[in-house]
């Protein structure tokens, strides 16, 4: 028996069959549809569970990675070795006390701003087009027209890599551009508390609509991405100096330049990572010649 039959056995003890899958090929579980397989992907449903599977995780000392939706991810090729996290449907409640919103890792985005906005809740407004969970919004504070993450969370609910559960207040999450403690401290996001303002419901509804409108008009949703490439550079947008530099459309196979936004590399077909890779440092060596601005991917690769 190999070591990933012995772990499913010892995991059967912990989640229902349909909460763990051997061999899944990401490509089926990141939005940039790429990816080699995770040799164990699994999908806990609450924080107890989260605590139980990263004990075992640690027990056996395998190798583990924490996903959240796979929107801002890019999956080599090779794949993932040993077991991987994702926040998904089955941990995306959602509840509301008072001003406050008690959220999910798994939970989209999304989601939850249209919660807030039902709610009356004023100040997620710009997170209504940030794609994937809110937990990945977290670990990377995420942001759009003027806001990020940092400037509504209170309280994050998460678990080390022993299966400890602790809470985390504002002042300790460490949240900057594109950047959080989660990215070093290994610890996994479980639960998101969300301080907002009570708010008109029909003025936030109108504030998003017009948000989604700009984002449609802009970015390229008809293709598979990881959402924005490349991190903002000091003084620059990303997207101006790729689209200055002529390299709208640019293609290394089937990893291209979006057409529409530069500042995305889209999936045009069967783009493999290595597609994806050779392209992102094409466009990060021409803008630098071009503009003397070095570029940084925004996307977070994993695995092999």
């Amino acid at each position: 028996m190999n070591w990933k039959e012995s772990f499913s056995i010892e995991l059967q003890n912990i989640l229902k069959p349909d909460q763990f899958i051997l061999d899944a090929p990401m490509s089926e579980h990141t939005t940039f549809k790429i990816g080699g397989k995770a040799d164990i992907l699994i999908f806990p449903s609450t924080v107890e569970e989260v605590a139980n599977v990263l004990k075992l995780i640690y027990k056996n000392q395998i190798a583990c990675t924490i996903i959240g939706n796979g929107s801002n991810v890019l999956v080599l090729d090779n794949g993932i070795r040993g077991a991987v996290i994702k926040f998904n449907g089955q941990f995306a409640g959602i509840k509301s006390e008072d001003t406050k919103i008690i959220a999910a890792a798994g939970a989209k985005l999304k989601d939850v701003s249209n919660f807030a906005a039902d709610n009356g809740l004023s100040g997620l407004e710009f997170a209504i087009g940030i794609p994937g969970s809110i937990g990945g919004a977290v670990f990377m504070n995420a942001g759009a027209y003027g806001g990020e993450m940092k400037s509504v969370v209170s309280k994050v609910t998460a678990v080390s890599k022993t299966g400890d559960i602790k809470e985390f207040n504002i002042n300790e999450l460490d949240l900057g551009y594109r950047h959080s403690i989660f990215q070093t401290n290994g610890y996994a996001i479980c639960e998101i508390e969300l301080q907002l303002q009570n708010g008109n419901t029909d003025e936030i509804k109108n504030q998003m609509d017009d948000f989604t409108a700009r984002r449609e008009s802009k970015q390229p949703l008809d293709y598979p991405s990881a959402g924005s490439t490349f991190k903002r550079p000091e003084g620059h947008f990303a997207g101006t100096l790729i689209d200055k530099t002529g390299l709208k459309g640019l293609r290394v196979g089937d990893a291209m330049v979006s057409t529409k936004h530069a500042g995305f590399v889209v999936n045009a077909g069967h783009a493999t990572a290595a597609d994806v890779l050779s392209l992102i440092d094409e466009v990060k060596r021409r803008v630098y010649e071009a503009h003397g601005v070095m570029l940084s991917p925004e996307v977070r690769i994993i695995g092999e």
